[in-house]
């Protein structure tokens, strides 16, 4: 796994904001498996999946992260609400623009992602440009 790769697109300090908002990983009840991946390796693949929007097939092995776990965990973190749940990330201080800012590319590609689409255009014509767009 390239360890650069994972501190771009997750960096210490955010994933230390982020990790929290992540369900945990139980072990199965009839055992066995293998060990969860990297929580900050598997949320990395995602996201180069979700801001390149390459198809999940095309994810590099560069991550440590098979495919199939990439969208295992999209579609787990999907449904637990962590990218709704990275909107209400607070940050400890100022200083936190730049990763405010790549939390919001990644929800709205995550949004892209499952089909949830605003036409902003259409919103700032009918509500002006003073409309905040949430999509519920």
């Amino acid at each position: 796994m390239s360890e650069d790769l994972v501190e771009l697109l997750v960096p210490y300090r955010l994933w230390e904001l982020v990790r929290p908002k992540l369900p945990e990983w139980r072990q199965r009840r009839q055992g066995g498996g293998t060990k969860p991946k990297d929580d900050r390796a598997s949320l990395a693949a995602v996201i180069f999946v979700l801001i390149s929007d390459c198809p999940w097939r095309e994810l590099p092995p560069a991550f440590g992260v098979s495919r199939a776990t990439a969208h295992r965990r999209f579609a787990a973190w999907t449904a637990a609400g962590v990218w709704d749940a990275l909107e209400d990330l607070e940050v400890p201080e100022d200083g936190w623009d730049l990763e405010c800012e790549w939390l919001h590319k990644v929800r709205r590609a995550a949004r892209r992602r499952l089909g949830v689409v605003v036409d902003v255009e259409w919103a700032v014509e009918r509500f002006g440009s003073t409309c905040h767009c949430t999509v519920g």
